[in-house]
């Protein structure tokens, strides 16, 4: 036994200065003791002298603190240039939707029928007499003698001076408050003013486009919410509980998914009566659009459900004595919000696109109602828009709208997937 302990006792001591003739000590460095393993340098310390360098992303996290699920999103989300640029673009579009009356030169209804299909004034900003000043040119308007249609001449000796929030055409700001202020017009209101021409009836275009944009915008909006509150019940219901709920719920969807979008659209609004008002059939729209929107969102839910529903979180809800219907809405539904709002994103697009094609085809809202969809009625005739081109300026608005509404949906998309 001695002569073991002997030898073993050389084993270390034998180790022990192969460590020190690696390690020696002296220049900050640390001496090895026998039968100890020599400590590596930590992640970030200076080779040369072993001083600690801070690390950018600890320094941030410790000064910052933790940062929530919505926070990393957010900051996700900024560096997606083209979303974030959208993202103002769709609050500005939002904002001319709030406040559609002030922002229109004149109501969507207010018509002049000897300027119609009155072609767009320019806006001029100096004026060789005047100075500086915003104005307009007035338009001459003769009549054909062979087709009896009015034709437009510029007048560039008149002068028509235009001002910032002037009084024009009456109206009531959001049914309730009675004004006449207007962003921009004439500053005697009895004076013609088209910056986007006029419809067949003599209408502004450019009125009636942000008064349609409340329409269909609202209608996009109204149509995911109702999706998102079946999508979210139902897909619940079917992934939390699971056997015959999930089963008759299934059946449901696939067979609403099966029936191809359009046609079953169609069908649905040639059933409106023609005797509704246009507020029965906004809501009826609004109703129709949501038959089919709500199937896409309640799978993508259940798929969620299914995957919670096990989790050690779930579980201790359980325990604690939670009921079910708070558990579904107090602890799984948070969880999985933010990809929620980026399906919601991506999903308004497709209602407003539904509504333009239905009230373009007829079947949609009607006149007097306004909406971008009832506005493209007159672009239908290849005649009308070789005369008035500036009746597409709706499909313009429109096609603005879808797309950055599309890439605020893409970057959303993007900033909550957790494994980006």
């Amino acid at each position: 036994m001695p002569e073991e302990t002997d030898r073993s006792l050389d084993r270390v001591g034998a180790r022990a200065s192969e460590g020190a003739e690696l390690h020696p000590a002296g220049a900050g460095s640390t001496m090895v003791q026998a039968g100890m393993e020599v400590p590596k340098p930590a992640p970030g310390d200076d080779a040369a002298g072993g001083a600690p360098t801070p690390d950018p992303s600890r320094a941030a996290a410790v000064q910052g603190g933790t940062a929530s699920q919505w926070q990393l999103v957010w900051r996700r989300f900024r560096k997606h240039k083209v979303a974030f640029v959208s993202a103002w673009v769709v609050l500005a579009i939002y904002f001319v939707v709030a406040f559609a009356e002030i922002l229109a030169p004149t109501t969507a209804t207010a018509q002049n029928p000897d300027y119609t299909y009155a072609p767009p004034q320019e806006l001029h900003i100096y004026h060789e007499t005047e100075g500086f000043g915003l104005y307009v040119h007035d338009l001459l308007v003769t009549r054909n003698p062979e087709t009896f249609a009015n034709e437009f001449e510029i007048d560039e000796n008149s002068y028509i001076p235009v001002g910032l929030f002037v009084s024009g055409e009456p109206y009531q700001m959001w049914g309730l408050f009675p004004m006449d202020l207007h962003l921009i017009g004439p500053e005697n209101p009895d004076h013609t003013f088209h910056l986007w021409g006029a419809d067949r009836a003599g209408r502004d275009s450019l009125s009636r486009i942000i008064y349609g944009s409340r329409v269909s915008l609202s209608i996009g909006l109204v149509g995911v919410a109702v999706s998102l509150i079946l999508g979210v019940v139902l897909g619940g219901i079917s992934g939390y509980y699971g056997g015959k709920p999930d089963t008759l719920i299934q059946r449901i969807i696939e067979f609403l998914m099966s029936i191809p979008t359009l046609p079953l659209w169609l069908a649905l609004s040639a059933a409106i009566p023609a005797s509704w008002g246009p507020l029965a059939r906004y809501f009826a729209i609004t109703a129709i659009l949501s038959v089919i929107g709500w199937t896409g969102m309640a799978r993508e839910v259940r798929g969620k459900f299914l995957s919670l529903r096990e989790e050690d979180f779930i579980t201790a809800a359980l325990l604690d004595g939670c009921s079910r219907p708070r558990i579904i809405f107090r602890h799984m539904v948070p969880s999985f919000s933010s990809h929620l709002i980026a399906s919601l994103t991506m999903s308004v697009p497709g209602m407003i696109l539904g509504e333009t094609a239905l009230s373009f085809l007829g079947l949609g809202l009607q006149s007097p109602a306004v909406s971008w969809g009832v506005l493209l009625q007159d672009a239908q005739n290849i005649r009308t828009i070789e005369t008035a081109p500036w009746l597409m300026l709706p499909g313009l608005a429109l096609f603005v709208t879808v797309l950055a509404m599309n890439f605020v949906g893409d970057g959303l998309r993007d900033a909550a997937d957790p494994y980006k």
